[in-house]
């Protein structure tokens, strides 16, 4: 009995996550897959060897490689930083340099425009000074640039946590061996470091793979990565066939680079010779350790928030100096094109759909999370957990696509329902939830529920009584990372959302799009203020995250 009860309780676990997906990821994908071919049966092998294909694949991986790269050399220092040493505004530092993390693209496009862009503030100054100007957005320069922006962090908490907690005796014992700076990184460190700097590496390519908005906006037409070139041929050119086929060559891709991060991620996991992270720090110490400190961190403090800084400033900047016109005329009805309603209702819709897909997203990866963290979980987490990385390497605009050609018949005909958007929110979130969920659980100490069942309680008691209240912080991060993805999604929202029910990305890019100051005023206004909502939630994280449970 106790072992079938044993065997019975991982497939309930395992039961509602894998329907969600197969309901409204697998389905979608496989609906829009077939009505596409079913046009015309070669359509995949039409769109696989055509040459504008494998250019578009090759710009793919290739801008994707070097903003992975770019991200190690920028991100590895301060990561050394945090881990070993002690320093005033530590936690601060972290506390900013993760929200351009969780920060919507059209928010990071916006920023680097206002900095950057042919009116934004650096041009504004090297005119002034006489100067030519800088040539910034729709070049390779800045959607490598904007990549490294967004991606840092995952180098600082993901290498940088890890590194906190590897016992620095064992440098020290190095050293007294008579082995040198370089020896000790070679023989040492690097080895140690290899299984996080790769998973980084392989989480950073994934999404820099996988980009749309960034590419879309500040690299133009004349860059087209996979996603641009989906949406392109969706929404321009209608061609499903040769969408579809793209969209499958990306998930197969993206579950590739799935299995190598999970099976990277058990290596991190793996019993090292860790202490606590506050053992491992010393001061900082010397005149030129202090200065090559400060210039790290002043040089990553700067690139992240000065476009953010930027962005601000610039919403509250019009003709005449200082304003806060731009903020009062959110409030504006329009009736113009597919947008109704005011900006200020984008918002309301945005917290709204938010709070809906936060819940689904909870509900449905808690029950993952508890089975990849329970003891034992090795096999199910081969066999399942690539599969909930899934949704992060897929388009969102043949996600979007998929949802209106597969749910449009009774009992799930939702192509006119709102509930289609907390849903597309949650199926993007729902890696998050297990990746901040999961490390959690693994880490409940397996005395404290061995002690839990001999005094009687049942698995529902000890999950109750025991685990939940020991991973609620992780919940309530986990709970956070929704609640911001899903302000921020751009894609899938772009092809579901009515045009009574705006969100605040889909009123950013709208209101971008329009000429005139005033659009472009109440565009970086609203760009401003989803910033802001953002900058909550990361600071909400911060306070609710376990330093030493990590898997981003």
């Amino acid at each position: 009995m106790d072992r079938s009860r044993a065997a019975l309780t991982p497939a309930l676990l395992w039961a509602g996550p894998l329907a969600f997906l197969a309901l409204f990821y697998f389905w979608p994908l496989s609906r829009i897959a077939a009505v596409s071919f079913a046009r015309e049966a070669d359509g995949l092998l039409r769109a696989l060897t055509a040459p504008a294909t494998g250019r578009v694949i090759l710009f793919t991986a290739g801008q994707a490689a070097a903003s992975t790269a770019l991200t190690l050399l920028v991100g590895l220092p301060g990561a050394y930083l945090l881990a070993r040493y002690r320093f005033a505004g530590k936690a601060l530092f972290r506390a900013l340099t993760a929200i351009p993390f969780v920060l919507p693209t059209l928010v990071v496009a916006a920023a680097f425009e206002a900095l950057l862009g042919a009116r934004g503030w650096v041009n504004a100054a090297l005119e002034a000074a006489g100067l030519p100007p800088l040539r910034f957005t729709r070049t390779l320069g800045a959607i490598l640039i904007a990549h490294v922006f967004y991606n840092t962090t995952i180098v600082l908490r993901l290498v940088g946590d890890y590194w906190s907690r590897i016992d620095r005796r064992l440098w020290d014992a190095a050293r007294t061996l008579g082995a040198g700076p370089v020896q000790r990184w070679l023989r040492v460190s690097l080895p140690l470091l290899a299984a996080p700097v790769a998973a980084a590496a392989v989480l950073i390519f994934i999404f820099c793979f996988t980009s749309f908005g960034v590419v879309l906006i500040l690299g133009g037409p004349r860059f087209a990565t996979i996603e641009v070139e989906i949406y392109y041929q969706t929404i321009s050119l209608f061609d499903l066939p040769v969408a579809a086929s793209l969209a499958l060559a990306q998930i197969g891709v993206t579950l590739v680079l799935g299995i190598a991060y999970t099976r990277l991620m058990r290596r991190v996991s793996r019993p090292l010779p860790l202490r606590a992270p506050r053992s491992n720090e010393r001061r900082l110490t010397g005149r030129a350790t202090r200065c090559a400190a400060a210039a790290v961190l002043l040089a990553v403090t700067v690139f992240q928030l000065a476009p953010l800084a930027a962005l601000a400033a610039r919403s509250v900047t019009g003709a005449e100096g200082v304003t806060l016109a731009f903020y009062g005329a959110l409030g504006a009805e329009s009736r113009q094109g597919a947008f109704h309603g005011s900006a200020l209702s984008a918002v309301r819709n945005s917290l709204a759909f938010a709070a809906a897909a936060t819940a689904i997203a909870l509900a449905v990866g808690t029950p993952a999370a508890w089975a990849l963290g329970r003891r034992g979980a090795a096999r199910s987490s081969r066999l399942f957990d690539p599969l909930l990385m899934l949704p992060l390497g897929t388009s969102a605009v043949t996600l979007g696509l998929g949802f209106i050609v597969a749910l449009n018949r009774p009992p799930l005909d939702l192509r006119a329902s709102p509930l289609l958007i907390p849903i597309a929110h949650a199926l993007v979130a729902l890696p998050f939830v297990v990746r901040s969920l999961a490390p959690a659980l693994a880490a409940v100490e397996p005395r404290l529920i061995d002690a839990a069942r001999v005094l009687g309680a049942g698995r529902a008691a000890v999950a109750r009584r025991v685990e939940l209240p020991i991973v609620a912080r992780a919940m309530g991060v986990a709970a956070a990372f929704a609640f911001s993805i899903s302000l921020g999604e751009f894609g899938a929202t772009a092809i579901v959302a009515r045009g009574d029910l705006p969100t605040i990305p889909l009123a950013i890019f709208r209101l971008l799009g329009r000429p005139g100051a005033l659009n472009l005023g109440q565009g970086l206004a609203l760009a401003t203020i989803l910033m802001l909502v953002t900058a909550v939630v990361v600071t909400a994280i911060e306070r609710l995250r376990v330093a030493r449970v990590s898997s981003f």
